[in-house]
C-alpha cells in the first residue's frame, strides 16, 4: 500500500474506532465516512461490510487476548488465568457497545468476517477453562460454548445503562459459579 493510501486508511480506521466506541456497533457507516472526510465508496472499498469493519477494529484486541491466554496458560494459576482473561474479554467487548451480538452470531456463521477471530477467541478461553477443570478448580459441567455464552451475557450487561453499575458484582457472581470453591 502506498504511504499516502496507508495514512488515509489509518485515519479512516481511527475515526471508525472513535465513532463505534461512541455510538456502538450499529454506528452509521455514512457517519464514519463523513467524519473521516471520505466518500462512502472509499469506506466500502476498505470494509465491504459492517462485520469487516468490526473485525478490523477488534483484530488488535483479539490478537492481544489470544496471546495473553497463551501466556496465562503457564504463568498464572488456572483459576486466576481464566478469571483475568474473562475480565479482559468482557472489557474488550464493552469497548464497542453492542458488538457482542455480532460476535455471538459470528461463531455460528462461517461466512461472517468475524467468524475466524471469534472461533479463535472461543478456543483460547476453552483452553483456559479445560486447564482449570483439569486442575480441579473449575466446574466440569460447562464447556467453551457455555463460557462464551456467559461472556456474551456479561458484555450485554455492561451495555445496559441500568445494569452497568452492577457489572463488576455480576462478573464476580458468574465467575464464582464457574470456579469450585
Amino acid at each position: 500500500m502506498r504511504a499516502d493510501a496507508k495514512k488515509n486508511y489509518e485515519h479512516l480506521l481511527a475515526i471508525a474506532r472513535e465513532v463505534v466506541k461512541d455510538q456502538g456497533a450499529e454506528a452509521s457507516l455514512r457517519d464514519i465516512a463523513r467524519k473521516a472526510g471520505v466518500g462512502l465508496g472509499t469506506l466500502y472499498r476498505h470494509f465491504p461490510t459492517r462485520e469487516a469493519l468490526l473485525e478490523t477494529l477488534l483484530r488488535e484486541s483479539f490478537d492481544g487476548l489470544k496471546e495473553s491466554a497463551r501466556e496465562r496458560e503457564t504463568a498464572s494459576s488456572p483459576d486466576e488465568a481464566l478469571v483475568s482473561w474473562l475480565r479482559d474479554l468482557v472489557a474488550c467487548a464493552n469497548d464497542y457497545r453492542g458488538v457482542i451480538a455480532a460476535m455471538v452470531a459470528a461463531i455460528e456463521d462461517e461466512e461472517s468476517a468475524l467468524h475466524a477471530s471469534c472461533v479463535t477467541m472461543k478456543a483460547a478461553g476453552t483452553r483456559l477453562l479445560v486447564r482449570a477443570q483439569e486442575k480441579g478448580v473449575a466446574r466440569t459441567d460447562i464447556d467453551g460454548g457455555d463460557l462464551f455464552a456467559m461472556v456474551g451475557a456479561l458484555a450485554w450487561l455492561g451495555d445496559q445503562p441500568s445494569s452497568a453499575p452492577r457489572a463488576d458484582h455480576l462478573f464476580n457472581v458468574i465467575t464464582s459459579a464457574i470456579l469450585k470453591k
